[in-house]
């Protein structure tokens, strides 16, 4: 049963720790009420530092209210004095609602305990002097019947803080029998498709729409859908087909091209995956509600899960087995949630965080954008994808006025300021982002700067067009080393790429996701021209998802000079996989296709470079790709370039991708 409004938790999600540095800290949080805020850091030394923030009125915290009972905080404090590198610190969050002065202070969490690790009686984190490891994945969905990639990130901390609990206030890189060479990680790099909007459980949306009436979010009308008898949220809500059925509620196109098949990739996609629109977020109260049901635990207690009336006995039987997946979901986000309060997360979006193929050619763009409902769609996500993900990746990217055309959207959706800022959101062209570490972390937006076709709007999009890549040249431009997230890999698997080629050429690349950054000859030049630049960085280390699947090549580009050492790196998924009969077909294919001497290696964009496709331990022999959920972790030297290269499995092994000369090929 859902429980009164006062019985909610203060704390709906967070805190997440997000841009961090010696002189910056970012937190972001998702409260009942507003609140002030004491934060207290301890490092060990003979003082500690104390920040009292009122919202509104002190700089460094600002308040976004999306509903009666939901506000986001994204707090953002500057250290005059930096705070110390390669130490643990200690942080205390407690929070003061605002409604009376003489309210109790109360610790972030209702439970502080839950989100300590064992032996530890606060939260903290460290700055590394340098990376000397990272966690990386993409691809998170709910409802998928596997374990969780996040999870196995947090036994991964509570492993290290336990081989050395930090009584000295040092963490240390330490070694372990089990984990040789265990070192704290500098940051978890989420690369894309944190949520699946277009693709959402029964009960997911059952308890989405429970929690937009609880939390008060408004009713938001909407524009384009008269043909249906959708005019706003809640009649939307209430439609027959608002549940498992939302595919038959999109418009269509003059051209006769349905704009479920443009805007939501199609029902099916028989060639690599399966994709849903049955129950894609459409309203802006969905998005929200999708996000705090991911990241924390606090709100599904607050909801029932028990299938609505109106099911039919088909659709009571998907519910069923979805709910089956969700409830061991759930169970593990008090992990999911410990591990965002300790390591600063940066975050980028892919397609499934807004809508499948987003952007994929300019025919898509141009239907999709030229319809008022599904231009709401794509808006909302943007919206949500903002105050979630992006606020916190570079809170300096968002200018005030933007922020308040947000602010006016949160609180009257559907209004004048709503379309306003979906349109500013969409001309916006600063998602990208990088973080000072070292090696410097450069996150790159492909879904946004497309490079799109002048001479067939069905093409498929460059993943970045000129001028973008032109600044990330000049980012690049006299650094010894980067790590370099770009969401898809720069360098695929080759027979996969061939036949999305081939699909294309027949007018189906809708059906096989038709985006790799070879299938563009202006932008996949470009690209490998950034990488031959004498002044751009000796090593690149490319972390990628978007794929379902998992693989590490060893890329040397080939010509008159040396070229960079290169990694490309893709750890996908976090919780949910390709299909295994598939994948494994695939996989021998591509070796036996694309052997060494081969001559359809000549026939590649990359004939002039050596790749040393990786082997990842324990699987059977020749086998490149690995499937299965998890995470990745790479850990690196001082010069920036890996020594090691692991996959931890939700099922709790690790697997290290191994490189073997021996099988190093022309590409």
């Amino acid at each position: 049963m859902i429980r009164a409004v006062d019985a909610l938790p203060l704390v709906f999600a967070g805190p997440i720790l997000r841009r961090t540095t010696p002189t910056r800290v970012v937190f972001w949080l998702a409260v009942r009420e507003p609140v002030r805020i004491r934060l207290v850091f301890d490092t060990g030394e003979s003082t500690t530092r104390d920040f009292l923030l009122t919202p509104g009125q002190t700089s460094g915290c600002r308040l976004l209210t999306a509903g009666t009972h939901l506000h986001y905080l994204l707090i953002d404090l500057p250290f005059a004095e930096p705070l110390p590198l390669d130490r643990w610190i200690k942080y205390h969050i407690a929070l003061q609602p605002l409604r009376t002065a003489s309210a109790e202070w109360l610790e972030c969490s209702d439970d502080l305990q839950a989100l300590c690790y064992e032996g530890q009686d606060s939260l903290g984190f460290m700055l590394p002097s340098r990376v000397g490891s990272l966690l990386h994945g993409s691809c998170r969905k709910p409802h998928h019947p596997g374990g969780d990639g996040l999870v196995e990130a947090d036994r991964l901390l509570a492993r290290c803080l336990l081989a050395n609990p930090t009584a000295d206030g040092v963490v240390a890189n330490v070694e372990t029998e089990s984990d040789p060479r265990c070192v704290w990680p500098s940051a978890l790099v989420l690369s894309g498709d944190q949520i699946y909007a277009d693709e959402v459980a029964g009960p997911t949306l059952h308890a989405i729409h429970q929690l937009i009436s609880l939390l008060g979010i408004p009713n938001e009308p909407l524009a384009g859908g008269e043909w249906i008898k959708v005019d706003s949220a809640q009649s939307l809500y209430r439609h027959p087909a608002g549940f498992y059925r939302r595919e038959t509620l999109l418009p269509r196109h003059k051209r006769n091209y349905a704009l479920i098949e443009l805007l939501f990739g199609g029902v099916e996609k028989p060639v690599f995956t399966t994709a849903s629109a049955h129950n894609h977020l459409i309203t802006l109260g969905e998005v929200l509600g999708m996000y705090l049901l991911v990241w924390s635990p606090s709100l599904w207690s607050c909801v029932d899960l028990e299938p609505p009336a109106t099911l039919q006995a088909k659709e009571r039987s998907l519910y069923a087995k979805e709910r089956a997946a969700l409830e061991s979901f759930i169970a593990t986000l008090p992990a999911v949630r410990r591990l965002f309060a300790h390591l600063p997360v940066a975050m980028i979006f892919d397609d499934h965080d807004i809508t499948d193929d987003w952007n994929l050619s300019r025919e898509w763009e141009e239907v999709a954008y030229g319809n008022p409902f599904s231009k709401r769609v794509i808006g909302n996500a943007l919206v949500g994808y903002l105050v979630h993900q992006a606020w916190g990746n570079d809170p300096d990217a968002f200018s005030g006025e933007l922020m308040d055309t947000v602010r006016e959207s949160l609180e009257s959706p559907g209004g004048a300021a709503h379309d306003q800022c979906i349109d500013q959101l969409l001309r916006f062209d600063h998602w990208h982002y990088h973080w000072p570490t070292s090696p410097p972390l450069v996150v790159l937006d492909s879904r946004t700067h497309r490079w799109r076709s002048e001479i067939a709007a069905r093409e498929p999009s460059g993943l970045m067009d000129w001028e973008s890549l032109t600044d990330l040249q000049q980012t690049l431009r006299g650094l010894p080393a980067v790590l370099l997230v770009s969401p898809t890999p720069i360098f695929g698997v080759k027979l996969i790429e061939s036949v999305q080629r081939v699909f294309t050429w027949f007018g189906y690349q809708l059906m096989v996701d038709a985006e790799n950054w070879m299938a563009h000859p202006g932008s996949a030049q470009a690209m490998l021209n950034i990488f031959r630049h004498p002044k751009t960085p000796q090593n690149f280390v490319v972390l990628s998802g978007d794929v379902h699947y998992s693989f590490v090549y060893d890329v040397e580009l080939r010509g008159k000079d040396r070229g960079p050492d290169i990694w490309q790196i893709c750890s996908s998924a976090l919780r949910n996989e390709f299909p295994p009969r598939l994948l494994n077909l695939l996989d021998r294919a591509n070796r036996w296709l694309y052997a060494p001497r081969s001559p359809l290696n000549w026939f590649t964009r990359r004939r002039s470079m050596r790749v040393i496709p990786r082997k990842p331990e324990g699987t059977p022999h020749g086998r490149r790709l690995l499937n299965g959920s998890g995470i990745g972790l790479v850990e690196i030297d001082e010069h920036g370039v890996p020594w090691r290269i692991r996959k931890l499995l939700a099922e709790g092994r690790a697997v290290v991708f191994s490189r073997r000369e021996a099988e190093s090929r022309w590409d």
